[in-house]
């Protein structure tokens, strides 16, 4: 079995780690709700744009506003394609966090197996000590 300083060490590493990981997840999780929003404010910009049937605009206001809305629409499908990105960061992320508290936990157990293997030798070693003969 590791000694217990190494025990310490590996323990402070893997909580280390396990804080950079919890951060990086809430990062993502953050990255992911800022491109849900900006796809739906594109969603809703796109429908604003959408052209009535009772106007009567002229031909260069109605080619103005089809060249607006397909560029929105094409914001729209890069936006929809930032927010499956970010989503399949946070299961990445989410999933290193697992492991770096799986790790973590891991270690502790060791750390707790060691306690206790110390804690039974000083037992041991106290009952092997000869008694004192009373007076």
């Amino acid at each position: 079995m590791p000694d217990a300083k190494r025990l310490k060490r590996l323990h402070r590493v893997r909580t280390l780690q396990l804080g950079l990981a919890r951060a990086e997840e809430s990062r993502t999780q953050a990255q992911l709700t800022s491109e849900t929003q900006l796809a739906e404010r594109i969603a809703q910009l796109a429908s604003a744009v959408a052209p009535a049937p009772a106007t009567t605009a002229g031909a260069v206001n109605m080619a103005a506003a089809a060249h607006f809305r397909d560029r929105l629409h094409r914001s729209a499908e890069a936006a929809l394609n930032r927010v499956r990105m970010a989503e399949a960061q946070v299961e990445r992320s989410a999933e290193a966090t697992r492991g770096a508290r799986r790790d973590q936990s891991a270690v502790e157990k060791l750390l707790e197996r060691r306690r206790t293997a110390d804690l039974q030798a000083e037992m041991k070693a106290l009952e092997d000590v000869p008694s004192r003969p009373r007076k």
